[in-house]
């Protein structure tokens, strides 16, 4: 196999504040190879996001990535200038983030916003740009595109709009899109018409890292599976593997609050407390305090993640049975 196109080792992100330093991200790996699908899942306010604004170089004051390593296509990122890393975005990796509406620019149409990218990062001409943005609008099924081209933010759909951030993510061939929760507030039919077109990109080799909640979405998107909780990675598999198997307390939890229909009924579970803050995190194990499994060992330190089957990474005392120890 070759280059992985993003590999992340260790990476910490802190915010500090006037009451001290928010540890939002905390000793986080992942690799993702060429075409391959990778998704992040857990709870709102776990950090999830802010995995992707650190790999992007887009925190803003106070945050900082305070440790470990960034590396794309080979390039370490984490060293890399403001200016370097201007040229790196859009044209090596590209996000496409949740809302398009508030990330469009509401005074300009969208068609030279796309082709504004192809301008910047390659120095193509006005007329090439334009024709790029064309025919990628053409590429990700925006219906009459060179009317679309001279239309602004406000006068398209919500799966329009998406449709016009995922062109501009990919006009300029990057080698790996973050779609940061994609499919939020799109209704069912446009929703399988962007994960469609993920699924495309992916197939012609770029890398997709997928951000959601929405563990539909993860189990028909993703070849790989990340669960994030109080910003660590507390358990990540092969896709088949994590949802016929899950095996953290946490990932059990969050599959069990699917809906699903048994016999006449609906059974519902949840999952007692909510997310920690991050900035008063229990000692130990974030998730004890909401762990029906939670044992004295799991209180007073963290487990690190460990293989539990091939590929199959887990953090949990009780899971491995070193709940004792």
């Amino acid at each position: 196999m070759g280059q992985n196109t993003l590999e992340v080792e260790h990476l910490r992100t802190s915010f500090f504040t006037t009451k001290g330093e928010v540890k939002v991200v905390r000793d986080v790996s992942l690799t993702i190879g060429p075409g391959e699908i990778c998704g992040i899942v857990g709870e709102s306010g776990c950090g999830k996001s802010m995995v992707a604004r650190s790999i992007m170089g887009l925190l803003k004051h106070p945050g900082k990535v305070v440790g470990g390593s960034v590396r794309l296509c080979g390039r370490e990122l984490t060293t890399l200038s403001e200016k370097e890393m201007r040229s790196v975005r859009g044209s090596q990796v590209s996000m496409v983030f949740q809302e398009p509406m508030t990330s469009l620019n509401p005074l300009m149409k969208v068609g030279p916003q796309v082709a504004e990218s192809v301008r910047v990062h390659e120095g193509a001409s006005k007329e090439e740009a334009k024709r790029r943005a064309l025919q990628m609008f053409e590429a990700v099924g925006i219906p009459e595109a060179s009317v679309r081209y001279d239309a602004y933010p406000h006068e398209l759909s919500g799966g329009l709009r998406q449709r016009v951030m995922i062109a501009m993510a990919m006009v300029c061939k990057p080698a790996l899109i973050i779609a940061d929760e994609p499919t939020t507030a799109l209704d069912a039919t446009v929703e399988a018409q962007i994960l469609r077109l993920l699924r495309e990109l992916s197939s012609q080799g770029t890398s997709v890292l997928i951000i959601s909640h929405n563990l539909g979405v993860i189990a028909d998107l993703c070849d790989r599976v990340y669960v994030m909780y109080a910003g660590r990675f507390v358990e990540h598999a092969d896709v088949c593997a994590l949802f016929d198997h899950p095996t953290h307390p946490y990932t059990r939890g969050l599959l069990g609050a699917v809906k699903t229909l048994r016999g006449e009924g609906r059974m519902l579970s949840t999952i007692p407390g909510v997310v920690p803050n991050l900035a008063r995190l229990p000692q130990g194990c974030s998730f004890s305090p909401r762990c029906e499994l939670c044992a004295e060992t799991c209180t007073q330190r963290e487990s690190e993640l460990v293989e539990v089957a091939p590929g199959h990474w887990v953090s949990c005392f009780e899971v491995r049975g070193e709940s004792n120890d």
